[in-house]
């Protein structure tokens, strides 16, 4: 058992949080999704959070038995907690909210979606806790979740890309010669997907990768990777499949590019590509230093 600030304390001193004075994403998207609805998410959500859009979101009890981690907050992810869960337990995530990326094979997505209301009431009502870390962990480095990927593909850094915020979300690295068909093959077994998004060449050897969680369906960032010598690209998504103009206009930009590189551009879902940090680097983290038992919350679907 450990105590919530004890734990709060900690994650700020890992991911260097309190450099950050204000989350440039969720700090626009966190009002988007709400205000529409009503939902007076500034008296519900703890001050500092609603001040920085990272951090303690839901303050419970004190005293902290279980560690959850997840990625993004899905239905099935918040009612796992709820049922799993004992009053004063931590729920350790990426994202305060789901991103509908949508599905290479399937529907488009909707792009960010609310919490529902009943959930956030019953994660207060058990006295439950919820700690958010978004930018700072994408810019985190060893532990992090370009790090994390880094380390399962054993790829060696050469120079950061993708400038964002106080840092980089993405690194150029070598790695061991492969080819394309067995980098997709590893990845599909890394991340537990059923299939990659691909677009681009395949190519017969790969010794350089660009690696960027999250989102990476923006062609600006394909051609800085690109111009750094890499050979492909591996990212959260390759396209943006949420059914709105953005969606559409970022997706036909991507398929221009994609017709002109030489890179392989290799989407695994941008879920998928930031969960792999909490499963391989966090809960060890945990495990190490803290009293508390620690429980993994993957998602059913991880192109969603």
């Amino acid at each position: 058992m450990e105590s919530l600030m004890h734990l709060e304390q900690a994650f700020t001193r890992l991911f260097r949080m309190d450099e950050w004075e204000s989350d440039p994403g969720f700090s626009r998207f966190i009002p988007m999704v709400y205000d529409p609805i009503g939902f007076d998410w500034r008296r519900f959500f703890e001050a500092e959070f609603v001040r920085r859009f990272n951090g303690l979101m839901l303050k419970g009890r004190e005293q902290v038995h279980t560690v959850f981690l997840a990625v993004f907050p899905t239905e099935e992810v918040l009612k796992r907690f709820l049922d799993e869960s004992a009053p004063g337990d931590l729920l350790f995530m990426h994202h305060p909210l789901l991103m509908e990326c949508g599905d290479p094979r399937g529907r488009w997505g909707r792009g960010f979606v609310p919490i529902g209301q009943d959930l956030l009431l019953a994660l207060k009502e058990k006295e439950l806790s919820v700690f958010t870390c978004h930018l700072p962990m994408d810019t985190s480095w060893p532990l992090g979740t370009g790090g994390a990927i880094m380390e399962a593909l054993q790829a060696e850094p050469i120079k950061p890309f993708c400038p964002a915020g106080n840092g980089h979300v993405g690194m150029i690295c070598r790695v061991t010669a492969t080819d394309t068909r067995s980098l997709i093959d590893r990845l599909i077994t890394l991340f537990d997907i059923p299939y990659v998004d691909f677009e681009g060449k395949e190519r017969a050897r790969i010794e350089r990768i660009a690696i960027l969680p999250g989102c990476g369906d923006v062609a600006a960032m394909m051609r800085e990777a690109e111009a750094s010598g890499a050979d492909a690209y591996v990212t959260g998504e390759i396209h943006c499949h949420i059914d709105n103009e953005y969606g559409r206009t970022n997706y036909a930009a991507v398929m221009a590019y994609a017709a002109e590189t030489s890179m392989s551009l290799i989407g695994v879902s941008h879920a998928a590509s930031e969960y792999l940090v909490m499963k391989t680097q966090v809960k060890p983290w945990l495990e190490e230093r803290f009293s508390v038992n620690v429980t993994l919350l993957p998602q059913s679907r991880w192109w969603w």
